[in-house]
Formats: structure tokens, C-alpha cells, sequence
């Protein structure tokens, strides 16, 4: 592999880490993992969602968070919304960037946002208008990129045509997401050759969960594939309420250990990130 290559990081567990977790996390903790996590060097962190409550009670304070989360020049603070309402209570609060999320599969589009994939995009529309508005990126998530806990093996093909939908929209980067971790790498890399060949490497990043412990064996072939950009959490935290059995997300400190080990630089400080991952697995003991 490339000695001098950088490779951005994307840190999601102050959301899909911690939105996963039974008991309800304090917002001061969470601020002070954003924080720790914002001092180790991580320069995206999605840091809350705008959802309801009612479905994912432990993000019930995302106006909150958004608002007292660290800035900083070199911080890009992330927010999921599922749709126009969300949107602009994220853009009030001071957001720097909005995720919008669907599925290459019918079946967990369903259960998760309780609509049609078509419908899901219908309603990002309005979402990606409002951000380009405000000078607001717009990032898109593909759940269900390689299986699905209701279908099984998802199609490659309906994970590009997904993903192009999404770009087609607006979105500046689209998330390939493994979401139940059943991935081998000769999978992915399957559904990596058919999303780049409608779009190029510089647009995606992966979303790799750890359940079968092969996420940094498909995070190699993601790079082999000239993908730079990765999702992950501190500590491993997260998993999916709509995804029976799925593992958290691929250890941040196992990603930048893996790369830095290969010659990649990710600008994460080690020392400081091992803080904020102490910091992260101790949220997910009181939290259980």
C-alpha cells in the first residue's frame, strides 16, 4: 500500500454509537466525548441526529448537543435528519453538515424509515434545497450495502443505483454502510466495482460494522479501490435497533491503528484517542 496517502475518518459514535445503547447517556458526557474525541484530532464527527424521540429516545437531545458540541475551524460537525422538519432544526442549532439516510433494501427501509426507498428520496428533496440554501453539505448513507437482515444478500447493482440516486440529488459523498457486519471482502469489493462505475472513488467512503471481525479486511479492499473515507466509532460502540445482532461499528482505534500500521496518515493522535475511546467504553458501561 501507499506510504504517504491520507485517509479521513469520519467518527460516528457520539450518534450511531451511542443511539444503540439501552439506558440514556447524559448530554454532558456526550459533549465531553465530542470533545475528547475533537482534542485527539478527528476533523468529522457526526455528533447527534434530529429524529424523534419517540424512536430513538437516546438522541431525544440532539437540539442540545448541536448547539454546545466544540467548534472549531477545522471541525466539521455532522447531523443526521430523516427529513425538512429535521433539517432545519439541525441548521438552526448550528449544524455543518446534514446525512440523510436510506437503504438498498426494501424490506429494512421499511422497518427503519417506515417508508419506501423511493419515498425516502422524495423526502430528501426538500432536504438537500434547504442545506444548499444555508451553504450546507449534504452526505448520504446506504444501509444495507451488502446484506440485509430481513432479504439477505442485497444486489450490487440496486446498491449503485441507490447510491447514484443520492448523488443525483446532491449528495457530495455517499456512504456505503455494511450495516449488519456479515461482509467478506470478496462481497464488498463486488459491490464496490459496481456503485464505481457510476461514481468515483473521491465520492464514497465505508461504513463497516465488526460483527463477523472482517471490517478491517474490507477496509483494505476499499482502499485497493482508491476509497479514503471511513466511518467508525470510538470504542466500537454502536449497532443498529432496526438490525437484529449487528456488532458496533469498526473500533476507531482499530482503523487508525490498521492504517498507521500501513503507511496511511489519518491526523488522529493515538495517545488522545485511546482518552476518548476510555472515555467512550465507559459511557457504554453505565449506559448498560
Amino acid at each position: 500500500m501507499s506510504g504517504d496517502r491520507k485517509v479521513t475518518i469520519v467518527e460516528v459514535g457520539p450518534r450511531d454509537g451511542l443511539q444503540n445503547e439501552k439506558g440514556i447517556v447524559p448530554t454532558a458526557d456526550k459533549l465531553n466525548l465530542i470533545r475528547l474525541l475533537a482534542d485527539a484530532g478527528l476533523s468529522r464527527i457526526e455528533v447527534t441526529a434530529f429524529v424523534s424521540p419517540k424512536w430513538v429516545p437516546q438522541m431525544a437531545d440532539h437540539d442540545a448537543v448541536m448547539r454546545q458540541a466544540p467548534r472549531s475551524a477545522r471541525l466539521v460537525r455532522s447531523v443526521l435528519v430523516p427529513n425538512e422538519k429535521g433539517a432545519e432544526a439541525a441548521i438552526a442549532a448550528g449544524a455543518d453538515e446534514l446525512a440523510v439516510f436510506t437503504s438498498a433494501s426494501e424490506s429494512f427501509a421499511s422497518k427503519n424509515v417506515n417508508c419506501t426507498i423511493a419515498e425516502s428520496m422524495q423526502r430528501f428533496i426538500a432536504v438537500v434545497r434547504i442545506a444548499k440554501a444555508h451553504g450546507l453539505p449534504v452526505r448520504g448513507y446506504v444501509s444495507c450495502a451488502v446484506d440485509c437482515p430481513y432479504e439477505g444478500a442485497i444486489a450490487p447493482g440496486a446498491v449503485a443505483a441507490v447510491s447514484s440516486a443520492l448523488r443525483d440529488l446532491g449528495c457530495y459523498e455517499i456512504a456505503l454502510a455494511d450495516t449488519i457486519g456479515r461482509g467478506s471482502p470478496d462481497r464488498v469489493d463486488l459491490m464496490l466495482q459496481h456503485v464505481l462505475e457510476r461514481i468515483p472513488a473521491s465520492m464514497l467512503a465505508c461504513h463497516f460494522h465488526d460483527t463477523s471481525k472482517r471490517a478491517l479486511e474490507n477496509v483494505d479492499v476499499a482502499l485497493m479501490r482508491k476509497i479514503t473515507t471511513f466511518d467508525s466509532s470510538a470504542g466500537g460502540l454502536g449497532g443498529c435497533p432496526y438490525a437484529p445482532g449487528a456488532a458496533g461499528n469498526v473500533a476507531t482505534g482499530a482503523i487508525v491503528s490498521h492504517l498507521h500500521k500501513c503507511g496511511y496518515s489519518t491526523g488522529i493522535d493515538p495517545v488522545g484517542l485511546l482518552i476518548a475511546e476510555d472515555f467512550a467504553l465507559g459511557l457504554r458501561a453505565t449506559a448498560r
